[in-house]
């Protein structure tokens, strides 16, 4: 007979999600290597433009682009199924699948986006996806923040994360309106990018290795 669960508290994160947590983990590491490797490394115009332009067809390191951006959405959905907030795992479940699409359709040489480029539908549906993965991630950190039964840990990480990413992401999308396609844009995507990355590894981290009296405490 299993063991009764003292009153007032939530049994012990399972041991599928706290492997799901690990390899979360492992993920974010090997996407953001990838990707940057991509970045760094391919025929793409460096820090003046978008990240997604290493994923180009004619790229030499498309491939690596596009299975790091697929690890990347691999570690959203492991996240997902390891937080005990639930609106937080459905907003990285959605962000996960956005970014499957995004790894999925490769944008045309630029990455052209209105409203100073003319667009393809492939720009667009990759450019669409991009956004909304990343606002997803973004959402998902307030979520957490505003959890009150969340681990501790997590709520102010999220919360320091959210301090810094949601600024990032707005003035991310300000200078794509006015600005456009060049350094500032580039910058900036990179530094939310890299913030977002930050989070998922100290999450996955915290949920893999957190001691049994923090793991119960999240909403399930």
């Amino acid at each position: 007979m299993a063991e009764p669960t003292a009153p007032g508290r939530r049994p012990a994160l399972r041991p599928a999600r706290r492997m799901a947590a690990v390899v979360a983990a492992g993920c974010v590491l090997a996407g953001t290597a990838a990707v940057t490797l991509a970045v760094v490394a391919g025929s793409g115009p460096g820090p003046t433009g978008y990240v997604s332009e290493a994923g180009v067809a004619d790229s030499g390191y498309a491939w690596t682009y596009r299975i790091g951006i697929f690890a990347l959405a691999g570690a959203l959905l492991l996240l997902a199924a390891a937080l005990p907030v639930r609106i937080a795992g459905a907003l990285l479940t959605a962000g996960g699948l956005a970014t499957v699409l995004s790894g999925a359709v490769t944008c045309s040489a630029g990455c052209p986006l209105p409203p100073f480029e003319r667009a393809t539908v492939a720009d667009l549906v990759h450019g669409g996806a991009s956004i909304a993965a990343t606002a997803a991630v973004v959402f998902a950190m307030i979520a957490i923040a505003r959890c009150p039964t969340t681990v501790p840990r997590l709520r102010r990480t999220a919360s320091l994360a959210a301090a810094v990413a949601l600024p990032l992401a707005g003035a991310v999308g300000l200078a794509m309106l006015f600005a456009g396609r060049g350094s500032l844009v580039g910058v900036l995507e990179r530094l939310l990018l890299a913030v977002a990355a930050l989070w998922g590894v100290a999450t996955a981290l915290m949920l893999a290795i957190a001691p049994p009296a923090d793991r119960h405490r999240g909403k399930p």
